[in-house]
């Protein structure tokens, strides 16, 4: 998801600078009553490296020192952000993207770095049916690789070779030209190409994370899906949505949150979640717990909560019950 929000120029100088936090999880409220087709955790406690989206300028990395203190202070785990898709030479990557993520991933060993990277350009622009079948279709044919190519040399030579690469995210809706729907066999067929291009690259050590949004959607997010071997993480963007639907219902709905942790073991595969927050049900702290809950169940490598308004509980003064629940978690319930 995108907010209409942002400006388009500054998703061309630097998109998205999401910082990471790990939050531990032993400390949310126990009690969740979700069952999935997995082994339940251990009743050790676990700390599960998630994320805050601070915003879209290139002061978000900077910003990561403001939500330690909000949150009583942890420990920075990841960082996140996201390739513009306007134009190939924006997908391709660029020093001023890379650069301080790499420096701020090299200042504490273990920080993990993840990407999100559009599939095809004028990611926004609405395009219609036929011309992203037909993108799709040229790019399983090969007509992009050498965008990607120098996409993964641009990251090994920043210092970046292991990151997480979430590409052509949320595919099953309708909001990307890099969407799923108009041709499903095109589009695996295109991932597992993109995928095989990045692998070849000198020195590489990505993981590439297939992240739907929760729900059906504009097609069922299964079909999409490119296979196995293809595939290091099964992701879901899952924000309160749509008006009405309680966070049980969010995890019971077709192809909801229950469905995606079945779909990754059937797979072999862990889950994350890229993209997660408050929308449509107003500061709703249950389903914050939830889905807290959620996380420490199943272990995501990561998880981001998207922090801008309506979605969030820094930034948004909106949702302060929310955010006494997200601060609870961190053992810092009652700061101003």
């Amino acid at each position: 998801m995108t907010p209409s929000s942002w400006p388009r120029a500054a998703l061309i100088v630097l998109l998205a600078a999401v910082l990471v936090l790990a939050l531990p999880y032993d400390r949310i409220a126990p009690g969740s009553r979700h069952t999935a087709e997995r082994a339940a955790p251990d009743p050790d406690p676990v700390t599960v490296p998630s994320g805050f989206f601070t915003g879209s300028d290139a002061t978000g990395v900077r910003r990561i020192a403001e939500v330690q203190r909000w949150l009583g202070g942890a420990s920075l785990t990841v960082g996140h952000t996201y390739l513009p898709g306007d134009r190939w030479s924006n997908i391709e990557g660029h020093s001023a993207l890379f650069e301080p993520w790499a420096r701020w991933k090299e200042e504490r060993p273990g920080r993990l770095f993840v990407l999100n990277v559009p599939l095809l350009d004028r990611s926004e622009e609405g395009l219609p049916d036929g011309e992203v079948r037909a993108g799709l279709r040229r790019g399983a044919a090969g007509a992009y690789d050498v965008h990607f190519r120098t996409l993964g040399e641009r990251l090994v030579a920043h210092r970046l070779p292991d990151a997480v690469l979430v590409l052509g995210w949320e595919m099953n809706g309708t909001t990307y030209s890099h969407r799923c729907g108009p041709d499903p066999e095109a589009w695996k067929a295109y991932w597992q190409r993109v995928v095989t291009v990045l692998r070849a690259v000198p020195g590489q050590r990505f993981r590439f994370d297939f992240t739907a949004s929760r729900g059906r959607d504009a097609v069922e997010w299964p079909r999409c899906y490119p296979g196995d071997a293809y595939v290091d993480i099964i992701g879901l963007d899952a924000y309160d949505q749509p008006e009405g639907l309680g966070f049980e219902e969010q995890v019971t709905e077709e192809y909801g949150l229950a469905h995606h942790v079945s779909f990754a073991a059937a797979h072999g595969k862990p889950v994350s979640y890229p993209e997660w927050g408050l929308f449509r049900n107003g500061d709703n702290p249950a389903y914050v717990r939830g889905m807290l809950d959620w996380f420490a169940r199943y272990r995501p490598v990561y998880q981001t909560f998207t922090d801008y308004c309506p979605h969030g509980v820094w930034e948004c003064p909106d949702n302060p019950e929310s955010g006494r629940v997200v601060r609870g978690a961190l053992g810092a319930p009652d700061r101003p």
